[in-house]
């Protein structure tokens, strides 16, 4: 995810690592924030990798900055690993809102459709975050409140997602 949410800011436009944290941790939020002991490391590994370049560029009061950006190679990688997201990227929600904020550098709407597809699939199997054995619980066979409270704003939640997935996908023509 970190990877992805780099490239994909990166390919918005140039920017130096403070700058770049704060737009990955703007986008992440408090659940998962990015440590520059993550961040940068991650950087090193993609500059490595030629999928990005880095620049001094002479700093306005202090010492120079360091301004990253995508190389094609990098462009080209976004764009696979924005086409064949993981199985974790499509049910995790934090990695999921990863891909989806990016999906739009995904220029061929068959292919963002098929992105799609596959997370409005997950949604629509039967699930719970509770279970008598085997068998998922609803939201009205729990007696706790809280746990109910839990199944019923998921249940909003999926269901806004579902209206917007099935909306987005007719207008790509899918």
């Amino acid at each position: 995810m970190l990877e992805l949410a780099i490239l994909g800011f990166l390919y918005d436009a140039p920017l130096h690592g403070y700058e770049l944290r704060k737009r990955i941790t703007a986008l992440t939020g408090h659940v998962r924030p990015v440590a520059e002991s993550t961040l940068y490391p991650a950087i090193k590994r993609l500059e490595k990798a030629s999928l990005l370049a880095r620049a001094t560029q002479p700093g306005a009061v202090a010492a120079p900055r360091h301004v990253l950006t995508l190389t094609d190679e990098g462009r080209r990688e976004l764009r696979r690993r924005l086409a064949e997201p993981a199985r974790l990227d499509i049910t995790d929600e934090n990695r999921w809102f990863t891909v989806l904020a990016f999906l739009r550098h995904l220029d061929d709407a068959t292919a963002q459709t098929a992105v799609l597809r596959r997370r409005q699939a997950f949604l629509e199997e039967p699930a719970s975050f509770f279970y008598d054995g085997d068998r998922p619980l609803g939201a009205e066979e729990l007696g706790d409140p809280f746990r109910r409270g839990v199944l019923t704003i998921a249940r909003a939640t999926s269901r806004a997602e579902l209206s917007w997935l099935r909306e987005t996908i007719d207008s790509l023509g899918g």
